[in-house]
């Protein structure tokens, strides 16, 4: 994987009042926008966790995704926000957070007018099904397109959701996925097979390692007070590898669901 870059948030420009986490629009000292998420929103540091997994795994799966940098908030930033909730949230959120390059002028992928080729739909299924992403319905797909035709992916932040009870995560392992029925690129998803072989060239057992080794410590901290940082990441990535190994347990299941579908 890359290097993560690390900026520093210079100037909040607006809340992005979607989901629970309610993200910023903000200035980096690298003249760039990002969408921020703060580690102190609705859902944690296990948001930014499970965020930054899915969307590095899906960068090295070839998968068109926001670049993500840590983006670190100084006791200053927003400070003139008027909005109390909002000062809240900054004020539990000093430190290091997550970062999304901003794709300006991106419009949200609509299912009923937008399609996705059968490659990239498989592809995205199979990623979303191997990552326990539970939040790309055609509802809430979590998708944008930019440049007229590029389909991204954003948002992977209800994925990895075993980590909300860690004893159960063997079994949430060796789990079928049975939430791929909602997802939204189901339909076109006709070449699972060829996806999963895709995917096993690019999603390997060191790569999981590499990515979940970058996971700051500090949100493993906040995370859990009761799991230490080395067992989480222990936990992670044994949580990855046992899915890939066994990826024909929610591929077939995937399959079986899109023909009662098509």
């Amino acid at each position: 994987m890359n290097e993560i870059r690390t900026v520093e948030a210079l100037r909040y420009i607006l809340p992005l009042r979607e989901g629970g986490s309610l993200p910023a629009l903000m200035d980096a000292d690298d003249d760039f926008k990002y969408v921020l998420k703060f580690r102190g929103g609705g859902h944690g540091a296990k948001a930014l966790i499970a965020e930054f997994i899915g969307g590095e795994l899906a960068r090295a799966a070839g998968l068109r995704v926001p670049e993500q940098v840590f983006v670190n908030l100084d006791e200053d930033f927003g400070r003139t926000e008027g909005d109390e909730e909002i000062q809240d949230l900054l004020q539990a959120s000093r430190g290091l957070n997550l970062g999304l390059h901003f794709l300006s002028g991106a419009l949200t992928w609509d299912v009923a007018v937008n399609h996705a080729d059968a490659t990239e739909a498989s592809r995205i299924v199979w990623l979303d099904a191997f990552m326990t992403n539970v939040d790309r319905t055609w509802r809430n797909t979590n998708m944008l397109l930019w440049h007229g035709r590029e389909l991204w992916l954003i948002d992977h932040g209800a994925s990895l959701y075993f980590h909300h009870n860690w004893t159960g995560w063997v079994k949430a392992a060796l789990s079928p996925f049975p939430y791929v029925k909602d997802h939204a690129l189901l339909r076109d998803a006709s070449q699972l097979e060829e996806a999963d072989r895709y995917m096993h060239g690019l999603i390997t057992p060191g790569l999981i390692d590499e990515i979940v080794a970058s996971v700051p410590e500090t949100w493993l901290l906040q995370a859990s007070q009761e799991v230490s940082p080395e067992e989480q990441r222990r936990v992670y990535s044994e949580f990855l590898k046992t899915r890939l190994s066994n990826s024909l347990i929610f591929v077939n299941h995937a399959r079986e669901v899109r023909n009662a579908l098509v």
